[in-house]
This record gives C-alpha cells, sequence and structure tokens, in this order.
C-alpha cells in the first residue's frame, strides 16, 4: 500500500500524490468549487463540524474540506520529504 500518506485531521488520512493543491476557504472562486463539489457528489467534508481553514483539491476532481491550517500541510509535506527540511525557516515558514 502507499505509504505516502498526509494526515488531514481527525485520524483522516489522503495519498499525498493525489494532491493539487491545498488552498484557504475564503475567496468566491474556491466558494464556488466547493458548492458545484457537492451538487457533484464530489465533497468530502473531514471537518467533523470544525471551521473550513483547508480545502484540499485532488488531481481526480474530489474537494477535501478539512479543520487543518493549509500551513500545517505544507510543514507536514515537508517533513516527509527530507530535502525540504533544509528550506524551512526558523519560524516554519518554507
Amino acid at each position: 500500500m502507499n505509504d505516502n500518506l498526509i494526515n488531514i485531521g481527525f485520524k483522516n488520512v489522503v495519498s499525498a500524490n493525489r494532491l493539487v493543491a491545498i488552498v484557504k476557504p475564503e475567496s468566491a472562486p474556491i466558494k464556488k468549487i466547493i458548492h458545484e463539489a457537492r451538487s457533484r457528489g464530489m465533497l468530502i467534508d473531514a471537518t467533523y463540524g470544525r471551521r473550513t481553514r483547508a480545502v484540499i483539491i485532488t488531481d481526480n476532481d474530489h474537494i477535501i474540506l478539512s479543520a487543518v491550517q493549509p500551513e500545517t500541510f505544507k510543514h507536514r509535506l515537508c517533513v516527509k520529504d527530507e530535502k525540504c527540511l533544509d528550506e524551512i525557516d526558523a519560524d516554519g515558514t518554507v
């Protein structure tokens, strides 16, 4: 099985190889993407009732809502990719 999984919160995981983008949910275009995915049955809500802090867009057109900040995903992805560790600043930014 693929061991390249990323924790999206509440013990849920997504294949890191399927990620296209992880974005914040505030902008109108992202809200439209969420609405369209919901109507097509392609929306996965993994927030467990919490506030949506990140929208994960996958390569197979699934949209996943998460309560974890996009910056946290960036850090989690970089920790798995050792070459990225050198690029992380003291404040946690890449």
